[in-house]
C-alpha cells in the first residue's frame, strides 16, 4: 500500500504494477486522514491511496 500525492500517483501505480504483477486499485483518501497522511515520495498531503488488489 503505497500512500501518494497528486503529483506522484503514477509513480505509485507503476511501482505496484511491478512488484506485484497485477492491477492496483486506487482510492482517494478520506478528509480525517488527509490531514496527517504525507505522500511516500515527498512531503506534501496525500490524496490517493495505491494497493495491490
Amino acid at each position: 500500500m503505497i500512500y501518494c500525492c497528486e503529483e506522484h500517483v503514477e509513480l505509485a501505480l507503476d511501482v505496484i504494477v511491478d512488484d506485484y504483477m497485477t492491477s492496483p486499485t486506487l482510492e482517494k483518501i478520506d478528509e480525517e486522514k488527509k490531514i496527517s497522511t504525507t505522500c511516500e515520495y515527498c512531503r506534501n498531503l496525500a490524496v490517493y491511496v495505491v494497493a495491490n488488489s
